[in-house]
């Protein structure tokens, strides 16, 4: 599972928060008040149920006592329910709707014994308040007082506090991505300063005085890119200077090997071979050192012109001995291509070269288009490549067993090289994958190439 990014984990952090600390709050709350209404209301019923077992005992205390005159006396209203138990037998103002059954034994027991009590039971699924008061040995005041009225407020109030968490949680996520926003804003100014300098403008910098706790890290930051900045430069200085220094060894060692050749019919069989070996290593050694300037001036603008691709690589076959009926143009794919000429020609050069070299030989060079991007792939035969390799394959300066993955053992990797970085050089990119048929299938795509 992919991880959350640092914004989104510190939003996540606020919200998780700001939800704990307004639950807490709302749960404390609401138990408080809970607390309160519900004392609060049992010191009500409890001083009216006093009062009226005072009302009811006034009115038995007669020669002829009637409970149903003295319950008819009380003013209870709808939300009280009197009974009196007198010498065992149950009296209520109206006909009894099963509320005596209602009356637990044991609140009855100390009742009986003596003891006002108060007991909290629900009848229909709704609450009430029994409160039994002794009148005398014999006779007992009990009176059932609804708590509907308050457990309705009770659900208000936790739907309000409820809602209020929520609201809270909500706020406090909108804060968390505020901010990050803002706090995370010199860090977005790192990324993107660094995206820009991976792509090769390096002269990219960071505002030392944006905030006064990254300055360290800005002047950080642009001294690393300054070191790194000669150092690419001192290394293309280098390639340039050591490529410019062998070119003239190379020539003459070229010239000598041309002396040899022209003379081969004078030679016997191991010198002939021995000098053809020479010709064409100086051949490929010539090639390598035009390989490395051309990677010393990588740094150069592109210089985009039309440019007839499909006769582009029909030359570069052709300059090959290789039929020009390889190149093959997918359907609706214009001819005229917006690109560098020298580059192109470079990317079709070395594949073609490395088809040749490390594979069974090129079998087809097809050229597509998606969108306005412009693709350009080279099918060879032979052993294909590794699947570990083929992230570094196009690595610059690329050694051991990328450069050698076709079992040559003498690649370089700068041929390939250059692949990558004309192709970047271009907003695009290189890549090798299978070839349905087998061997290997090298793609490399060129934005704003096609329009």
């Amino acid at each position: 599972m992919r991880r959350l990014g640092l914004r989104a984990r510190v939003t996540a952090a606020f919200a998780i928060g700001a939800l704990l600390l307004s639950a807490s709050m709302a749960l404390v709350s609401y138990e408080l008040t809970r607390r309160t209404l519900l004392d609060e209301r049992e010191r009500t019923v409890l001083r009216a149920a006093y009062y009226d077992a005072a009302v009811v005992r006034a009115g038995l205390n007669t020669e002829n006592p009637d409970v149903a005159e003295a319950l008819r006396a009380l003013d209870t209203g709808t939300g009280r329910r009197p009974l009196v138990l007198l010498n065992g037998e149950w009296y209520a103002r109206s006909a009894d709707n099963g509320l005596t059954t209602i009356v637990p034994a044991r609140l009855q027991e100390l009742v009986s014994a003596g003891e006002p009590a108060v007991q909290r039971v629900r009848v229909n699924d709704h609450p009430v308040m029994l409160v039994g008061v002794p009148l005398s040995e014999s006779t007992a005041f009990y009176e059932i007082a609804s708590l509907r009225e308050l457990e309705q407020t009770f659900q208000i109030l936790a739907l309000a506090l409820t809602a209020v968490a929520i609201m809270v949680a909500g706020s406090g996520a909108a804060l968390g991505w505020y901010a990050t926003r803002h706090g995370l804003r010199p860090l977005t100014a790192v990324a993107d300063a660094a995206e820009r300098i991976a792509a090769g403008d390096f002269t990219t910098r960071l505002a030392p005085d944006t905030d006064p706790d990254l300055t360290r890290l800005s002047t950080s930051f642009n001294r690393m890119v300054d070191e790194l900045a000669g150092r690419i430069d001192r290394d293309r200085r280098f390639a340039a200077d050591v490529s410019h220094e062998l070119r003239s060894p190379l020539q003459t060692l070229a010239a000598a090997a041309s002396v040899l050749s022209r003379r081969r019919e004078n030679q016997d069989e191991r010198t002939a071979t021995a000098a053809r070996l020479v010709a064409d290593e100086i051949d490929r050694f010539q090639q390598l050192v035009n390989d490395l300037l051309d990677l010393a001036r990588g740094d150069q603008p592109v210089h985009r012109e039309p440019v007839d691709l499909p006769e582009l690589a029909r030359q570069a076959c052709q300059d090959r001995d290789l039929p020009e009926s390889m190149v093959q143009l997918a359907a609706g794919t214009p001819t005229s291509w917006r690109v560098d000429r020298r580059r192109v020609t470079q990317v079709l050069t070395n594949l073609l070269d490395n088809a040749e070299r490390y594979g069974a030989g090129p079998v087809a060079v097809r050229l597509s288009h998606t969108a306005d991007t412009g693709v350009i792939e080279v099918d060879d035969e032979g052993p294909g490549v590794p699947m570990e390799d083929r992230e570094v394959i196009f690595d610059r300066f690329v050694r051991g067993r990328a450069a050698n993955y076709r079992g040559g053992g003498d690649g370089t990797g700068l041929g390939l090289a250059l692949v990558a970085q004309h192709a970047a050089a271009h907003g695009g990119d290189a890549s090798v994958s299978d070839r349905p048929e087998g061997g290997a299938r090298f793609r490399v795509t060129l934005p704003g190439s096609v329009s």
